[in-house]
């Protein structure tokens, strides 16, 4: 389930329209990263970077510094408000007025709220940020945001599950990365140094987790198996109540949206997800 709506969240950080509705906001649009911390972290409100950095986990701190101050420049109410409109245009750009007024969007988008609301949130700050949010009335603006409550849901389950590895934020990178998730070069765009990189995988290896060429040992690719395996137990809760007749639907409706993001080519076929193509 979270292959087939992941893609109709990240739209929003990929597609023109979101573009231009932040460059609206006053951000910086020639690369995307202004716009992807106001777009993701708006729902914590005015939070500052030592905030955002904890619950995105995965990017550097430096990095995170580097962006935050500027995506604050916007009240976080104003930018939820375009948040929306940028998917609105998106969504009537990629998927089609036709299917944005369909009634098996609209099936969709009740099936996917269902297992939103039934999502817990404690301990789970994006999560629970984004499922505080009022639901929007339009169907496919439903749809997105169950999407992202969901995906939220589980990205923080899956930060619980690094921890519990002793993974820190760059270890859990340079892991993924040793299992070939993805080539080491993607990992660049979450801004750790080379030394910082080399210093992780030099503790990873003295865990036995990685070897000399920093390919993952079977130690290691163990590890990392359990870590996804805990994070999709983590997640299971809202499709466990949307029960597998609910979800089965919701994933036949899912398959024509999820079809026209990825043939979009917005989306990078290479990614810091590790799904080859989101």
């Amino acid at each position: 389930m979270w292959h087939l709506l992941e893609p109709l969240h990240a739209l929003l950080y990929y597609a023109p329209e979101a573009f231009d509705e932040a460059a609206a906001l006053g951000y910086e649009t020639g690369e995307r990263w202004p716009s992807y911390f106001a777009w993701r972290s708006a729902p914590l409100g005015a939070a500052g970077p030592v905030r955002v950095a904890s619950a995105f986990y995965s990017f550097s701190p430096e990095m995170v510094a580097r962006y935050v101050p500027g995506v604050t420049s916007a009240a976080p109410g104003d930018v939820l408000a375009a948040r929306l409109r940028a998917v609105d245009r998106t969504y009537r750009a990629v998927l089609g007025e036709g299917t944005v007024k369909s009634p098996e969007l609209a099936e969709a988008a009740e099936l996917a709220r269902r297992a939103a609301e039934s999502a817990v949130a404690a301990g789970r700050p994006l999560a629970a940020a984004n499922a505080a949010l009022p639901w929007p009335e339009a169907p496919h603006l439903a749809l997105w945001q169950a999407a992202t409550v969901l995906r939220e849901h589980r990205g923080d389950g899956h930060l619980a599950a690094l921890l519990a590895a002793e993974l820190d934020p760059v270890e859990a990178l340079v892991s993924f990365a040793a299992v070939g998730a993805a080539p080491e070069a993607v990992f660049e765009s979450r801004g750790w140094s080379a030394a910082e990189w080399s210093a992780a995988r030099a503790r990873l290896a003295a865990r036995g987790l990685v070897d000399e060429a920093g390919a993952a040992t079977e130690a290691g690719r163990a590890l990392r198996a359990e870590v996804e395996l805990r994070t999709d137990e983590l997640a299971a809760g809202p499709w466990d109540a949307l029960g597998p007749e609910g979800t089965g639907r919701l994933a036949e409706l899912l398959g024509g949206p999820w079809l026209a993001a990825i043939g979009s080519g917005l989306l990078p076929s290479e990614n810091t997800l590790g799904i080859g193509k989101i």
